[in-house]
């Protein structure tokens, strides 16, 4: 088990990776699609996320159509998903997701969904599995390292799913795409960070015309 556990997200310019959260059952009620609070989570994501729609890899992966960009901000997503062989994610992602993912799912490996609720493991087209660990981070993380190989472990979210990864010594390297947009509210990636143990190294800083990459590795301090 050779691979790296990392996280790589997007992040606006005053420090969020999501809009304030909205109850998953009003995104689920076909009565709540025009709902404002809705609306606006959907266009503050829409916005935050933009850089990536028009990419070629994005748009073939999410079955959104032929052709898109190509460049350095296409090889950053190609290469996010060629070096993940298995992700871990919060019950809240996964319940969204589960809703407005293509039949398709975008992981083609396995996924390791942290919750309380007992399910089989869900499989869908184009070899995306949904296991469903009941006993915490670091159950869900060793069964993902298993099915990786030598492939890296993905926390794809929530934040708060990675904030325990990152405060438990678990995470090895994160990624974060820095859009330059502003919430004023919202999720945040480090709030409740415990920064008295973790240290952080750059590894490098890549700007494109859209949005800037920035990489670091996580050491103890």
């Amino acid at each position: 088990m050779a691979g790296k556990v990392f996280f790589s997200v997007t992040m606006s310019l005053d420090g969020f990776i999501a809009p304030e959260p909205v109850p998953v059952d009003d995104f689920l009620a076909p009565d709540k699609r025009d709902d404002p609070d809705v609306q606006r989570w959907m266009a503050q994501w829409t916005e935050l996320q933009q850089w990536a729609f028009p990419l070629r890899f994005v748009r073939e992966n999410l079955k959104l159509g032929e052709g898109g960009e190509e460049g350095r901000d296409n090889d950053v997503a190609r290469e996010t998903f060629e070096r993940t062989g298995a992700s871990v994610m919060g019950k809240r992602m996964f319940d969204l997701g589960e809703q407005s993912w293509p039949q398709e799912a975008p992981f083609h490996t396995p996924v390791f969904v942290v919750t309380h609720t007992r399910r089989d493991p869900w499989e869908r087209p184009g070899g995306t599995t949904f296991h469903f660990v009941n006993d915490g981070v670091e159950h869900a993380l060793g069964q993902a390292r298993e099915a990786a190989g030598d492939r890296d472990v993905r926390i794809a979210g929530g934040g708060t799913t990675i904030l325990e990864h990152l405060n438990a010594g678990l995470v090895d390297e994160f990624s974060i795409t820095l859009s330059p947009v502003l919430f004023g509210a919202g999720t945040r990636l480090f709030d409740g960070v415990d920064a008295s143990r973790i240290a952080l190294e750059p590894v490098r800083s890549e700007p494109s015309p859209r949005v800037t990459h920035l990489t670091y590795a996580v050491r103890p301090r």
